[in-house]
């Protein structure tokens, strides 16, 4: 995987019909800016109730917008990182629909994750509450067989995701078949999505259980025999990620986004230099996803304390609505059939503020600390929330995720906030110091100075937060340069 920037964007939101469409964006008005790009769902369908993260086929990529000979396309010139989605398919999939069909006589019988196969006698209330959940209410639904049997299903998520069996003989194959499809399209990294609720054991959290590091170490040493890396995707408190970091390929720096709002908004980079003291660098790092800003990742945990006050942290997020006008409050917690409690909906740039020079810092910040960076598609041109889809859809993800015609993309990269950010991007590809060694210098809580050097070239970025004023010097050519970005 190269060490640039990378995209995460959807095939058909980002001005694009399809994969070829996306393959000619990025080698034109894109050109340069991306060493790599995450491909969200692109499977069949790519529109169902999770926007793809629901596969019917996870093996064939939409008509719609290509197929696999259009990714080989792309993953000539540009790194492809695909969602493995581990837990579960849909339930209108065949195998779903064939073990409702015919119960225990299906040959997917075993692949469906049921209930009874977990808690053979029935699960206590105390091994109920021991669950962990993402999202409120028990974690089955009871679906009736066409002889007439009722099972309890295991769909941690949504009635429509169907957990799988990932231990059993069928859930091994078909996760086995993912992976070598992925391989022969180029696929360079694997993002395995919501891998943390895979393994079930009565008696347990369900989530990130002994058990689970196991499982993710075999699905590593699988798709590493293949060419394959491994982004594993958990939300869970920072001490947590810290240790799954030492056992995984990648992890994201998900306490990140929040801590730079933290650091923006007070003033103070005191949380942020606890964090980089103690993070791990095998990170890829992001401001904004598909999915909303995680407060669970700097929050406290079980008496633990994280990286963030938890009353400070109730007063970021106040902010965050505040600065989106109340528009974020409309798509978070219990509003808009949102489910993903603690996450808050809204875009980057609409939580801070819509200010172009504290969205630049933002992004400074996050090119400068370890990892490999990543810019989602609607962050990539700082545009604000979208009220439109979220009222046409009421589903609270959606006001950060718009639809881009193909003349708001050509407005967008011939606008001055583009030509900035551009500069900021390329910097961070081409300059041979991020490619060194990282330091974080030794200031005052109002000013943050991040070095990189890599023998004779530096680069470092220095923000003096009671001014807010930034500035980000390099070498060029054994001399000393600015980029300057206002």
């Amino acid at each position: 995987m190269q060490n640039k920037v990378q995209l995460i964007t959807y095939v058909d939101r980002l001005g694009c019909d399809n994969i070829s469409e996306l393959n000619a964006l990025l080698q034109t008005e894109l050109k340069g800016l991306f060493g790599g790009v995450h491909i969200l769902p692109f499977f069949t369908p790519i529109d169902g109730q999770d926007a793809g993260f629901d596969p019917i086929d996870h093996t064939r990529i939409d008509p719609r917008i290509g197929d696999w000979d259009d990714l080989r396309q792309v993953s000539g010139h540009t790194d492809i990182m695909a969602d493995m989605i581990v837990n579960h398919i849909s339930a209108e999939s065949v195998q779903f629909q064939d073990y409702l069909q015919r119960g225990k006589a299906s040959e997917f019988y075993d692949l469906i994750l049921t209930e009874d196969k977990v808690f053979p006698h029935g699960p206590t209330q105390e091994e109920l509450a021991k669950i962990y959940r993402p999202r409120p209410g028990l974690p089955f639904t009871r679906f009736t067989l066409s002889d007439g049997t009722e099972k309890n299903v295991w769909t941690t998520f949504t009635p429509n995701q169907i957990d799988i069996d990932v231990r059993s003989e069928q859930g091994k194959k078909y996760l086995d078949a993912i992976l070598r499809v992925f391989q022969g399209a180029g696929v360079s990294m694997v993002r395995l999505d919501a891998v943390g609720y895979a393994i079930k054991k009565a008696g347990t959290s369900c989530f990130m259980i002994d058990e689970t590091f196991d499982f993710i170490a075999s699905i590593g040493e699988k798709a590493r025999r293949m060419g394959i890396s491994v982004l594993v995707e958990i939300h869970s408190h920072y001490k947590t990620q810290i240790e799954i970091a030492k056992r995984v390929d990648y992890v994201y720096d998900f306490a990140l986004p929040v801590l730079v709002l933290d650091t923006l908004f007070n003033r103070n980079a005191s949380n942020l230099k606890k964090w980089l003291h103690v993070a791990p660098r095998n990170v890829i790092t992001v401001l904004d996803t598909h999915d909303g800003i995680g407060i669970v990742d700097v929050a406290s945990e079980g008496g633990k304390a994280g990286l963030i006050e938890d009353g400070a942290l109730g007063r970021i997020v106040d902010k965050i609505h505040g600065n989106s006008k109340g528009t974020s409050r409309r798509a978070t917690g219990g509003s808009a059939s949102n489910l993903d409690l603690y996450q808050v909906n809204c875009t980057y740039f609409e939580a801070l503020g819509r200010s172009e020079k504290s969205y630049l810092m933002a992004r400074a910040i996050q090119f400068f600390v370890p990892g490999v960076p990543q810019v989602y598609y609607v962050g990539l041109f700082g545009v604000g929330n979208d009220m439109e889809l979220l009222e046409k859809t009421n589903v609270g993800r959606d006001i950060n995720r718009h639809y881009f015609t193909k003349r708001e993309i050509s407005e967008r990269v011939d606008s001055e906030f583009f030509d900035r950010f551009r500069k900021l991007m390329l910097l961070r590809n081409d300059h041979p110091a991020f490619d060194g060694v990282f330091e974080m210098m030794e200031t005052p809580s109002y000013t943050l100075h991040l070095k990189w050097s890599n023998s004779g070239d530096w680069a470092e970025l220095f923000i003096d937060l009671e001014a807010m004023e930034m500035r980000i010097r390099f070498s060029r050519k054994g001399k000393a340069a600015e980029l300057k970005l206002w």
